[in-house]
Order: structure tokens, then sequence, then C-alpha cells
């Protein structure tokens, strides 16, 4: 490294020389976290209302998930998933109880989630006839970037450059309940939806228009698939964002927060569906390890012992109602989203000025698209942290007004 480089310089010079550019990467290396806050490589502290998209659910470094790598890292770090595993097992069962459902396949991702959704539909559904193959999807979706999930993700910015995709997926209008009921017939095997889009802008969706996939579903022997990769695990105020609708569905694809920081997923399913799959039909090398469950298992028990979903609850509230003072001051067109998982819709197209000037500020948050900022904070924020938040936010929304 040449002497008048700094590390952070150095580190930039290596990703431009061998790291692919999939990324758009702010000017930032963080090296330590702690509960809400990170610090960078020079030493300054940033409040973290984003949390690695929404994956550091339990704050950073919980001493709880801590404690669980350490110990299960000095024991075994990977067998396969050709033996049993204590760990995985656990997982499994505080999973089921929190998510309602019977069965999981343990994974490294939400988009292997989602692949593992796809092969159950498909599946069952050829078991029944051999065009039932149909998966509908909602415009705007975001299901993943590996190709069966690629080819969910109804979004052209995503797709065009990788087709052809995976056939017989039908594109609804979102939130139209009418439109998704029409999309479904007897070949439908699948309905995916995510109950909140949130790589869209964090768009709930109505209802009634869950209602109308249920239904459908149900008419026409499909399986409903809820993608509760982002919206799961405490984020919107109940352990799975379908709890809050009353809407069941029969799979539920799930990730980010439930390892606290370590990469796992999960598929969730109940009755037939979970049933679905046999030995041979599908598995991962890494999915449901020792140290990923460990640190899973941890993180699982954090949310439910210290009852974080009623905390995103009452803190989503209290900053919903701070971010609609500042709507009203600043004129800007909407707050939506439900819990900890929330958006602001500005009137201008400077969301990512306003992220740029809050990160230089010392506060992390994410601007989808040009008019959208998306805010996932951990779900043990306090009234201090919201504070704080608004604040920040506050100072970055009068500089570019």
């Amino acid at each position: 490294m040449n002497t008048t480089q700094t590390e952070l310089d150095h580190t930039i010079e290596l990703y431009q020389q061998h790291v692919m550019t999939t990324y758009g990467r702010a000017r930032v290396e963080f090296e330590r976290g702690e509960g809400a806050y990170l610090w960078d490589s020079e030493g300054r502290r940033y409040l973290d209302f984003l949390v690695g998209i929404g994956v550091n659910g339990v704050g950073h470094c919980h001493p709880a998930v801590v404690e669980a790598i350490q110990k299960q890292a000095a024991r075994l770090i990977h067998t396969s998933n050709l033996y049993y595993i204590a760990q995985q097992a656990e997982v499994a069962e505080i999973l089921c109880r929190q998510a309602g459902m019977d069965k999981v396949f343990l994974c490294n991702s939400g988009t292997e989630a989602n692949e593992a959704a796809i092969k159950i539909c498909r599946k069952r559904g050829r078991a029944m006839r051999p065009d039932k193959t149909v998966l509908i999807v909602a415009e705007g979706s975001f299901h993943g970037r590996s190709y069966g999930a690629l080819s969910l993700t109804a979004q052209e910015k995503y797709q065009t450059p990788f087709a052809p995709l995976v056939p017989d997926v039908r594109i609804v209008p979102w939130n139209d309940p009418q439109a998704l009921w029409d999309a479904v017939d007897d070949r439908a095997c699948g309905i995916f939806l995510e109950p909140i889009q949130g790589e869209m802008g964090v768009r709930p969706a109505s209802v009634e228009f869950l209602q109308s996939a249920r239904q459908a579903a149900d008419e026409h022997a499909a399986l409903l698939v809820f993608d509760e990769i982002q919206t799961g695990c405490g984020r919107t105020g109940d352990y799975f964002a379908y709890q809050g609708y009353g809407v069941i569905p029969d799979i539920i694809s799930i990730a980010k927060a439930m390892g606290g920081g370590v990469p796992i997923g999960a598929c969730a399913a109940r009755g037939e569906a979970a049933e679905i799959l046999q030995p041979g039909d599908h598995g991962t090398t890494y999915g449901g390890g020792p140290l990923a469950c460990s640190a899973a298992a941890a993180a699982l028990r954090v949310i439910e012992n210290e009852d974080l979903p009623g905390n995103a609850r009452r803190m989503g509230a209290t900053f919903r109602e701070g971010l609609e003072a500042l709507r009203s001051k600043f004129g800007h067109l909407e707050v939506r989203g439900r819990g900890l998982m929330l958006a602001m819709v500005l009137a201008k197209p400077v969301a990512k000025d306003v992220a740029g000037l809050a990160l230089e500020d010392g506060l992390i948050i994410n601007a989808i698209g040009a008019d959208v900022l998306r805010f996932l904070p951990p779900l043990i924020i306090t009234q201090e942290h919201v504070t704080e938040a608004l604040q920040k936010l506050n100072c970055a929304l009068e500089s570019v007004a």
C-alpha cells in the first residue's frame, strides 16, 4: 500500500482491480457494530436505520448471537445434510412455532428459499396435471436474482438483460383483487406475493388483494406463497406480516433477520405443501449448518424473549408519527409501511441526495429510486434512537428543500 493512501483508499483500489462492479458503493467502510450503531474505519459513529437491508434485526453483534457463534465455531462449523444436525432441528421448531407452519427447508438465503417454494409448487402441480405449472406474481415484485426467483421478479430492469427466463409466469397488477382472480385458472400451481413490497418502495398489500389470492388459490388448487424475506421475524409488528392480515398462506419464504447477521434462509410450509419434497428432490451443501443455525436460534429466541415484534409496533408508531410531522413540514407525499418497515415518498426526486446527506451526518437510510426513502431500523430501537434519526433526517431534508 502506498504510504499516502488511507486504508479505505487501498480497499477501493483492490475493489477496482478484483471485485466485479455489481454494486454502487458509498465511500465508507464499517469496522465495528453494536446495537443500533456502526463505526467506520475512521472511528465515526453512525445510527443504522437500514441494518444490512433488514438483516440485523436484533441489532449489530447482539451478545446472545455473538456467544452462540463463538461457542459453535469452537466446536463444529460444518458437516452436511447427510446427517442429523441438532441446531437445525432447533431452528425448525422455533420457526414453525412463530410462523404457524409445519415443516421447513433450511438454506442460505431468501432467493434460495423462493427457489424451494417454486419447486414445491411445480412438483405438486405437475402431479395433478402436466400443464399445471403457471406461477402468478404481482407487478413490482422482488423475489431474488437466481433464474427461478428472477423470473418471478416482475421488474423489467432486473429481468431484461437476462432473458429468456423461466416460462409460465403470469404478472398481475399490484393490489388489484379482480385482476388477480381473473389471472388464476386450473393451470396455476402457485401464487407468489409479498405482503409488503420492499424493493418497490415499501408498498403494503391490501387485505382484499391477499384475500383474493387465498380464495383463488383454493378455487383452483394452487398454493399461496408469501415472500416474508423482508417482512418476517418481527419487522412489521407480528412475527410474520401475514399474521397481521389474517390471510394464511401455504408456504412462506424467510431470511434476512432470522440469522442475526449470518446468512441463512428457510422455506416454511404447512399441510400438504410441507410433504411435497422427498429425498432427492432438493438440497443444499451449506444450508442449515451448525454455525448458521446456532446464530439463527439465538436471534429467533431474542426476537421472542425480548418481544421485538411488540417493540416494532410501538417504536414503529412513534417513528411514523415523526415522519408524518416531517411530511407536513416539507410537503412530502406519503408515509407508508407497517411496524419498523417504513418509507417516505418525497415530492421531488431527491431521495439519493437526502440519503447521502444523512450518511454524512451519521444516519444510514436507503433511497429506493428517485423519490422514496426506506427505513429498516433494528427492532431493538428506543425512543432516543427515533429522536436522533428524525433530527438528522430533518437536517438532510432542509438541505434539499
